[in-house]
């Protein structure tokens, strides 16, 4: 993926996966407007090992869709 998307973009195409994204365009409140999409996958350790390979300057890895309730997320 080399183009750079919109956050509405990444939802429709990236729906129920964990996204890693590069130099993420966010407002003042930190929201992700834009960025390029460097891997994504339904399986979260697959993208975290992707973000340890790649070593991305500036990214995020977000998750789109819904989270499970029982499920604890580590920032």
């Amino acid at each position: 993926m080399s183009d750079k998307l919109s956050m509405s973009q990444i939802e429709k195409n990236f729906h129920d996966e964990w996204v890693l994204i590069e130099d993420p365009e966010t407002t003042d409140t930190l929201q992700i407007k834009s960025g390029k999409v460097l891997w994504h996958s339904k399986d979260e350790d697959e993208v975290l090992r992707k973000f340890g390979e790649l070593s991305p300057k500036h990214s995020a890895i977000i998750y789109i869709g819904r989270i499970i309730d029982d499920k604890v997320i580590i920032i």
